[in-house]
């Protein structure tokens, strides 16, 4: 998803693996995205604490996702004359001020502040690191680094949302926050210790991003992508009220779901491989069809634990392939420009995140949280629909000879 700078010349000296600076990146991304996912499961207490409405409060996230669409295509050009690894070591430093000032906020534009350092931190980690960890490995071995880095955001996706509804419910959300924010001063400190010098490369500009956006697949491709992210986010920023207003659940159960959720999640990176071995336009169609369809049982059905239980943990396996998916499409249909493709992806997916999140907070307090999932359902079909008739995804054969 990240931009991504070009490898050494083949023939050169093969660099020594770090791979105390490749684990340090998962870190770095296991704080950063466990940060991003934590007011999915505190979105009740800080909303009641803060004296705002829910809808209020889930606002954080649509703060986090605009700063990060900002500076997910900027941040290359803007950092183009300094050194990699300060850069990467200031983003870290945000995730902890980020941290630290959510946790003692008094209120809603202190608390969107911290948020929006956050996204500063999260959409500029993002963007550089897959650059990075080709520079910390030979070539040969980034496909395992990168799985190591990646590790990370399969880990908070799994323990964040659950671990911080518990200990949420147990010490305080501020005490959550404080915990995430001795966590990043951690990985801050490793960061500082493993990863080494790495001057920039190359002289990145904001044209090309145009050039590629201009693209008539690329473009359709990206909308079909903001739909789906959008509709995937306006149900998990509110999935916490859904399940406790309509299942009737209390925080232990809540948690519990999370974490199904989280291990379904995982789970579905796997099946995104097994599916895109077999056809990429079944793949990519297939996901968005089934969690619009998840969405608008919810929306109807919801209500009885089993049930609900069952549909989010099919959601999680859903989603789980759709990163995988989109990123494998965007490495066959634009190789000339990759790096730039990916940085809109990122900027796609940041942009989704605040879209979803403000359009389910404006509907959940206008008409409810059930409507909330119908209105997620309707964006994922529109997703499906534009997949169907306007992306191309005839790559299958490619996908056969490399592995996905």
């Amino acid at each position: 998803m990240q931009n991504v700078e070009k490898a050494a010349p083949r023939g050169a000296k093969e660099i020594l693996p770090a791979w105390g600076a490749v684990v340090s990146m998962g870190l770095g991304v296991f704080g950063l995205v466990g940060a991003e996912l934590l007011p999915a499961s505190l979105l009740t207490p800080m909303a009641w604490e803060l004296g705002i409405t829910e809808g209020l409060a889930g606002q954080a996230v649509t703060a986090t996702a605009v700063i990060g669409f900002a500076t997910s295509l900027t941040v290359t050009a803007i950092t183009r004359r300094i050194d990699r690894r300060l850069v990467l070591l200031g983003f870290s430093l945000l995730l902890v001020f980020s941290n630290l000032l959510v946790a003692v906020a008094p209120n809603l534009p202190t608390l969107l502040a911290g948020r929006m350092l956050l996204g500063m931190a999260l959409g500029g980690f993002w963007t550089l690191s897959a650059a990075v960890i080709m520079r910390l490995v030979p070539e040969r071995l980034v496909p395992t680094a990168l799985s190591i880095q990646m590790s990370g955001l399969s880990a908070a996706t799994i323990f964040a949302a659950p671990v911080g509804s518990y200990l949420g419910s147990t010490h305080g959300w501020r005490m959550v926050f404080l915990a995430a924010a001795a966590l990043g001063l951690l990985v801050f400190l490793f960061q500082l210790l493993t990863l080494p010098s790495l001057p920039p490369r190359g002289q990145a500009r904001f044209r090309t991003l145009f050039e590629v956006l201009s693209r008539r697949h690329v473009s359709r491709a990206m909308l079909a992508i903001l739909l789906i992210f959008v509709g995937h986010f306006a149900f998990f920023t509110y999935i916490r009220p859904f399940l406790e207003q309509v299942t009737g659940l209390g925080v232990e159960a809540v948690s519990l779901i999370l974490l199904v959720f989280g291990i379904a999640n995982f789970l579905g990176n796997y099946l995104a491989a097994l599916l895109l071995s077999r056809s990429m336009r079944l793949t990519l169609t297939l996901m968005p069809l089934v969690l619009g369809s998840l969405a608008l049982m919810l929306s109807s059905l919801g209500g009885k634990l089993l049930l609900d239980a069952a549909l989010v943990a099919g959601w999680g396996l859903a989603f789980g392939a759709v990163p995988v998916a989109w990123s494998t499409w965007i490495t066959r249909a634009v190789p000339d420009e990759t790096e730039s493709a990916g940085g809109l992806f990122v900027a796609a997916i940041n942009f989704a995140i605040a879209s979803g999140a403000a359009a389910g907070g404006f509907i959940l307090d206008h008409s409810g949280v059930q409507a909330v999932f119908l209105a997620s359902g309707g964006a994922l079909l529109l997703a499906t629909f534009v997949i169907l008739y306007a992306v191309d995804t005839r790559l299958t054969a490619q996908l056969k000879e490399t592995p996905a």
